[in-house]
């Protein structure tokens, strides 16, 4: 893949002309597109469902499993994986389209359903949770590649808001659904019932991806060969986001060991599959990439803690420390929609702005129900506000991404925001976890009975909050540099755009 540098990292020239399109219309779902657009959200629906059904069984298979001491690694193996998927997706979907990538990634994902709800033993469904985290990889950044080569570019934001709100339903449905599954049939049924549910979206998607988005971006340019330093760079950032997570879970001096070697294999990785200049928010595609980072890992990092609070610090039951959370699904779907609206698109950035202020705005509210004169309601109120500001800052970053993303390396340039945001999940989750058990944050898991107070640690609390809002505050700050900066500077000035460094 040809990369061209501009002289000056911070002045991204203007972006890329939309590339043409092999469908028309006005709407994503007219007849040309409703085969494609109710495929793709079928697709997202199946994955929505994983995710918020899932951890709800994992526990109760944990404890069956005799796993709950390496229980963690069922979650960070999922991402670890789902990291070099990224890679690979957008090497395989710039190569040769984003149909074999989509192909093979769903059945991946099924496969590792399978292998977690048959595993006999916790290592063996940890394996089978890496298969899917693998699969989920392959699948996310195809589906970006889809987007970008099927729809216009002014149909690309309710494609978005679409996605977005295909996480609503599962998120108040998946748990539910799978409590009862596990309660009455099983955590295995939670596991194996999902893989069947794969099948209607690859009937829908796949034959009108196959029509509409397949083989490579120029039918006439020579396919490009796999980039093997890529790939070597991706099982770094794997190995290295899993020895960090490591590292973070055991607070123990040897523990330095894991968190050095990681950051020696994460630090030439991230540099390499990120686009030059993200660390310091060069204008354009770099700064797009950063904010996507700081937005998920900030927000993720925060949201996490939240039940636990309301739970240990404030007496509400598992179910209602939930449910404060509930309303955020709907405000999210909200937000990206509104952002969606032909009349928002001229303002774009500030709409990046507010809704990162907003985000900010509500972490940095949440720690106040430490103070037990506050009502707690407080927390459902001002995390739907950061919801709504999410929603808008994420997918104002997908669609500024494909914006300025070149169709050949509209698959590149995904998998890097896709590794922005994932990375920067556990960054920040491990130095907030780390915080907080620091803090007697390990203490709090005792005070859930009639007395919480006993095994309160607001400092704890307060200690993974407060970082997390300035991080988000900082956030506000890369969303003014979304745009482009003046015209006529760089070596990239007649494609218009800040490419991914070649590796």
């Amino acid at each position: 893949m040809s990369v061209l540098e501009p002289r000056d990292a911070d002045v991204a020239p203007k972006p890329a002309a939309a590339p043409p399109v092999p469908v028309g219309g006005g709407s994503v779902l007219d007849r040309a597109h409703r085969a494609l657009s109710i495929g793709v959200v079928s697709v997202v629906l199946v994955v929505a469902f994983e995710a918020t059904a899932v951890g709800t069984a994992m526990p109760v298979a944990a404890r069956e499993l005799n796993g709950v001491s390496v229980y963690a690694f069922a979650f960070s193996a999922y991402f670890t994986t789902s990291l070099l998927g990224m890679v690979l997706s957008g090497q395989w979907s710039d190569r040769s389209g984003p149909l074999g990538s989509l192909a093979g990634g769903m059945s991946a994902f099924a496969a590792g359903l399978v292998l977690s709800g048959t595993a006999g033993d916790m290592w063996l469904f940890i394996l089978g949770r890496a298969v899917q985290g693998l699969g989920g990889g392959l699948v996310i950044v195809a589906l970006y590649v889809v987007i970008s080569r099927a729809y216009e570019e002014h149909l690309r934001p309710a494609m978005m808001a679409a996605f977005a709100a295909g996480w609503v339903v599962p998120s108040v449905v998946g748990p539910l659904a799978a409590g009862t599954i596990t309660e009455h049939l099983g955590w295995r049924w939670v596991f194996l019932a999902i893989p069947v549910l794969v099948v209607l979206p690859l009937a829908l998607a796949l034959p009108a991806i196959r029509r509409t988005a397949s083989g490579p971006a120029d039918p006439d340019a020579p396919v490009a060969p796999w980039d093997r330093r890529r790939i070597r760079l991706a099982f770094g950032i794997s190995l290295g986001a899993g020895l960090l997570q490591y590292a973070g879970q055991e607070l123990r001096w040897l523990s330095v060991l894991p968190a050095l070697a990681g950051a020696a294999l994460l630090v030439p990785a991230v540099r390499g599959l990120l686009p030059r200049g993200t660390y310091r928010a060069a204008r354009g595609l770099p700064s797009v990439v950063l904010l996507r980072g700081i937005a998920a890992g900030s927000f993720i990092a925060a949201e996490s803690f939240v039940p636990l609070m309301l739970v240990t610090q404030r007496g509400l039951s598992p179910t209602l420390a939930g449910l404060s959370l509930a309303v955020g699904g709907a405000t999210w779907a909200l937000g990206s929609w509104f952002q969606s609206r032909p009349r928002t698109e001229p303002y774009r950035e500030r709409l990046a702005v507010v809704g990162m202020v907003l985000v900010a705005a509500a972490i940095a509210t949440a720690p106040s129900v430490l103070i037990n004169a506050v009502p707690v309601w407080i927390v459902a109120v001002a995390w739907a506000f950061g919801c709504f500001g999410m929603g808008m800052v994420i997918t104002s970053t997908s669609v500024l991404l494909l914006k300025l993303s070149a169709p050949e390396e509209a698959g590149a340039n995904s998998a890097a925001l896709q590794i922005s945001d994932g990375l920067s999940n556990v960054l920040l989750l491990a130095a907030g976890g780390a915080a907080f058990a620091t803090l007697g944050g390990g203490a709090v898991g005792h005070a859930v009975s009639a007395d919480p107070s006993t095994g309160s640690h607001p400092a704890a609390f307060a200690a993974v909050f407060l970082p997390m809002a300035g991080v988000a505050a900082v956030g506000a700050w890369v969303a003014t540099r979304l745009g482009h900066g003046s015209q006529g500077q760089g070596q990239d000035q007649d494609q218009g755009r800040v490419r991914v460094r070649k590796s």
